[in-house]
């Protein structure tokens, strides 16, 4: 098992993943999230007026704001509030991690630039390190033994805790403060006092194989990343087919996820969507790339706005689905902003795939069940859909 410092936060996860509509035009999200466009912007591709908060969002600001009357803590309030309304991917969120998603969602995070992970025996490896991080510029190598964080032993702990410790979640970290690494090479075991710093993250990487094909893949919708997507189909040989990779997509900007939708389709319906009950819809931009054979490559760690860009592609026979059931996040949160700052996130309502179906609960089904060899398979299915010219 393996993680980063970006979109691997076990709180996160467990508050709730939230698909959240911000009205404010910034769109954030939390691990597992897509965003939804600002429905009274004209720049986005919707349709229908602004909703408005249910009453479910008025319980909870009030108890926020009763707490705070009587000197106890308004977020606290809120999380009790959030739990007895029975809503499966209601969350809270302080005001630190919610300005960490802002961050995220334009490829950015803070932490020092380590990758890592557990080895069979329970040692915490450095997996990766982030050219120009703080961990680069003091000299930590791939391969290197991280032995604790500030002083907690790490060895045997789930990576998930160790990325939490390096972020320093505990207490909201910002860019600025230190962390104290144990470290070790061989026989050599020393300490290092890193900074942390705001880290600009590759959301979209890009490969051919050796037949040809190209491999674009997508880890997270941030701020881009849409147009980068478009960039490599464009750039892609034009006598190979193309591997879309969404495996462990946690969701995002589902703007950007229209945008990466709009590379290989001719315009028409990405989703539709209720807020309150009131419908809108998602458009594909005209002049996509219909042509050229496209696999999607899914897994469990494919969530919100990636599985619905997966949904519009099989739903309108663009692509062929490889892999494993979606994760099935497939509901809209709006937040509201609580008096000490942190912010609460309620279901206000749900989206469908171009036929109608619901990703809620049950996620997508691929054309094709693959395991391990997906890539590989992917290859023999795109031989298979033949030459697009």
């Amino acid at each position: 098992m393996s993680g980063r410092e970006l979109f691997c936060q076990p709180r996160r996860v467990r508050r709730g993943a939230a698909l959240t509509l911000v009205f404010a035009g910034l769109l954030v999200t939390g691990a597992a999230t897509g965003a939804f466009p600002d429905p009274a912007r004209s720049d986005r591709r919707t349709t229908g007026g602004a909703a408005r908060p249910d009453a479910g969002h008025e319980d909870v600001t009030r108890a926020a704001a009763e707490a705070m009357a009587d000197g106890k803590s308004p977020m606290e309030a809120a999380e009790r509030a959030v739990s007895r309304s029975g809503d499966r991917w209601a969350a809270v969120y302080s005001e630190g991690e919610y300005q960490e998603f802002e961050e995220a969602l334009d490829g950015q995070y803070t932490g020092v630039g380590l990758w890592a992970r557990r080895e069979r025996d329970g040692r915490i490896e450095v997996s990766k390190v982030q050219a120009g991080s703080p961990a680069a510029v003091a000299g930590i190598h791939k391969g290197d033994r991280l032995r604790s964080v500030d002083g907690s032993d790490v060895e045997g702990r789930p990576v998930t805790d160790v990325v939490s410790l390096l972020r320093g979640d505990a207490t909201d970290a910002r860019a600025g403060t230190t962390v104290t690494l144990g470290l070790g090479r061989g026989t050599r075991a020393w300490t290092e006092t890193l900074r942390r710093a705001l880290l600009s993250t590759d959301s979209v990487t890009v490969r051919k194989l050796p037949a040809g094909i190209t491999v674009i893949k997508v880890s997270a919708f941030t701020r881009g990343s849409g147009e980068l997507v478009r960039d490599a189909v464009r750039r892609a040989s034009a006598d190979a087919g193309i591997v879309l990779d969404l495996r462990g997509n946690s969701g995002g900007l589902v703007s950007e996820a229209v945008t990466a939708a709009s590379a290989f389709l001719d315009g028409g319906l990405v989703a539709t969507y209720d807020v309150d009950g009131v419908q809108r819809a998602l458009h594909a931009d005209p002049g996509g790339d219909t042509a050229r054979p496209l696999v999607a490559l899914v897994d469990g760690g494919t969530m919100s706005a990636a599985e619905m860009l997966t949904g519009a592609l099989q739903d309108r026979g663009r692509a062929v689905v490889l892999g494993s059931r979606t994760f099935g996040k497939g509901s809209v949160q709006m937040p509201t902003r609580l008096p000490d700052g942190s912010v609460a996130e309620l279901t206000v309502g749900h989206y469908r795939t171009p036929s109608g179906h619901t990703v809620d609960g049950r996620g997508i089904t691929p054309d094709l069940e693959v395991g391990t060899e997906a890539l590989k398979r992917a290859e023999t299915v795109l031989s298979g859909l033949g030459d697009p010219s």
